[in-house]
């Protein structure tokens, strides 16, 4: 039985504490030691106490429980040990052959009431405590998900004054490892960048095959990323050297971001690899407008896969 959550006796408790206690007690000295040996101190008994003793019949045992539980009572958490002792004590009675032969039997549904009082309070309580841990819960998830969302919103403001910045690079080079970069990034914050830029080699040990500037993963699906800053649209060449990576890769689809564009020839390649691989074209043009919005990354990636799947459209502008 549990009585870690009774801290203040609520009045039917009290109450029927009060009709209890004396009838399992026979003298009023033993209603004495029966607070005493709940480590209830003196203090809290020492007025009904210093009344039986001046009159012993002033006071009777009804009105020292009275008395001395109500001092417990408005205590507060101070003699919260106390009263639940002084309940333990009350809810786990069994020596009835000790209370006079009359008082044994009303003792005992007593105890019975104040047992079920017990088990509702605590269950209440219980119900009560679990509301308000749910409560906080919900709400620290709540802060935690709202501080998820700062510091993405700060981080992306971060990743697009670097973006910004590039447009004043004159180093070509270095803007263009700079993009990758930054455009990496990007996806991460989004969450959905797989792998940063990598290389990979021959088997023989002939140097560096193949530059993949990025991985990401859309819906389940692989795209291996391409970026070019470069001065004029990019052409089929440029095109054709990233699709012949994404041919060799089962389940694989391709991505090719570019800062100037694309040629009409290149979008017509794009259109007619569609029959074999999804192959979907952005200008960084597009990514600023949507920065610029606060839009949603991936939801203009799905934009474009869509058109590339649905119209065959490889090449949809998406300024929104």
């Amino acid at each position: 039985m549990k009585m870690d959550n009774i801290f203040h006796y609520p009045p039917e408790l009290m109450n029927l504490l009060i009709t209890t206690i004396p009838r399992l007690n026979k003298g009023k000295n033993d209603v004495f030691l029966f607070f005493q040996g709940a480590g209830v101190p003196f203090i809290l008994m020492q007025t009904p106490f210093e009344q039986w003793k001046q009159n012993k019949d002033s006071i009777d045992k009804f009105e020292i429980t009275r008395q001395i539980l109500t001092k417990i009572n408005e205590s507060g958490d101070r003699y919260l040990r106390e009263r639940r002792e002084v309940l333990k004590r009350v809810v786990e009675f069994e020596a009835f052959s000790s209370c006079w032969p009359n008082d044994q039997l009303i003792a005992k549904g007593l105890i019975a009431e104040i047992r079920n009082v017990v088990n509702v309070k605590d269950s209440f309580t219980r119900m009560a405590n679990e509301r308000e841990f749910e409560k906080k819960d919900n709400l620290a998830r709540k802060h935690a998900e709202i501080e998820k969302v700062r510091k993405k919103k700060e981080n992306i403001e971060k990743l697009k004054s670097e973006l910004f910045s590039l447009f004043s690079e004159k180093d070509k080079q270095k803007r263009g490892k700079k993009l990758e970069s930054v455009l990496n990034s990007l996806f991460l914050a989004y969450g959905i960048l797989i792998r940063e830029a990598f290389t990979l080699t021959g088997d023989d040990g002939e140097g560096i095959r193949e530059q993949i500037d990025g991985v990401i993963e859309v819906d389940n699906h692989l795209y291996f990323v391409e970026m070019k800053w470069w001065d004029s649209p990019i052409g089929v060449p440029e095109i054709s050297h990233h699709l012949v990576r994404v041919y060799h890769r089962a389940e694989s689809r391709a991505i090719i971001i570019s800062a100037s564009n694309f040629t009409s020839p290149a979008v017509s390649t794009c259109k007619d690899s569609l029959q074999q691989k999804v192959v979907v074209l952005s200008t960084l043009q597009e990514i600023v407008f949507l920065l610029e919005k606060e839009g949603d990354f991936l939801e203009l990636l799905r934009t474009k896969v869509n058109a590339a799947i649905i119209n065959r459209q490889p090449y949809l502008e998406v300024l929104i």
